[in-house]
């Protein structure tokens, strides 16, 4: 069964930037896509960006451009680089890896964006 552990939130100022890492660990064949959602208070978990094995990216409204996704084969990792970070950004982040039978999400990691 695949773990996946989220590390890299945290508190920082607008327009500054961080990174998440999501490491998997457990019996890992390699997925079929991989990426973030963010969940805010009072809202709807909604997409942050997402890859394919194909190396096709999908960002979400808001952070095309400042957000990037991305992978690490040889060590299972996911990676989320966010740059010019807004207050609105802040929200729990989690990563998720897909597979034919379905999906493995993360516990999440909080970033919070302070003005």
């Amino acid at each position: 069964q695949v773990q996946l552990v989220e590390s890299g939130g945290g508190l920082v100022q607008a327009g500054e930037s961080l990174r998440l890492l999501c490491s998997a660990s457990g019996s890992i064949v390699s997925p079929n896509g991989m990426g973030w959602y963010r969940e805010a208070p009072g809202k709807q978990r909604e997409l942050v960006g997402t890859l394919t094995t194909g190396g096709i990216h999908n960002y979400g409204n808001g952070v095309q451009g400042r957000f990037i996704v991305s992978r690490d084969n040889a060590k299972n990792t996911v990676s989320l680089e966010m740059n010019s970070l807004k207050v609105e950004d802040t929200a729990v982040y989690y990563c998720y890896m897909a597979w034919a039978g379905g999906r493995t999400w993360g516990q999440g990691t909080q970033v919070t964006v302070s003005s």
